[in-house]
């Protein structure tokens, strides 16, 4: 089990430079978890692909539809509590604090791409490719 962000769950549902990284993760492990915060995320990435007229809105259904099939079963919210202490101890905005606070409570990696979560949590935050070798 590992903790994934929105910026690993997007490029498995929409390809990107980043895809293949994160189908690598995929393989190595499957039982994704995040919080709940990941769906709001994910859904303005889908807006702003709308605004652009990269993809329609049957298309926006569909991807997030495949990405909800992803997470079921993993979505679990972090204790606010915790968000707040980290956000006490970081200059990460509360949002990126609930994927950390999660993988902490969980006991598990956070799998991620945010340069500053890897920067500021290194004990807890791993990037794809260190996890793929890991």
């Amino acid at each position: 089990m590992i903790v994934v962000d929105t910026n690993i769950i997007v490029p498995l549902h929409i390809t990107g430079a980043s895809t293949g990284q994160v189908l690598e993760i995929l393989q190595k492990d499957a039982f994704w978890c995040s919080t709940p915060l990941w769906r709001s995320e994910f859904l303005n990435v889908l807006s702003g692909f709308m605004r652009k007229k990269n993809i329609s809105l049957d298309q926006a259904r569909l991807i997030m539809q495949s990405a909800l099939a992803t997470m079921a079963g993993g979505e679990i919210p972090a204790s606010p509590w915790h968000v707040l202490e980290l956000t006490q101890t970081s200059s990460c905005t509360a949002y990126d604090c609930e994927f950390v606070a999660l993988a902490k409570e969980l006991g598990v990696k956070l799998v991620t791409l945010d340069k500053q979560i890897l920067a500021q949590f290194p004990e807890t935050a791993i990037s794809p490719d260190k996890f793929v070798r890991s």
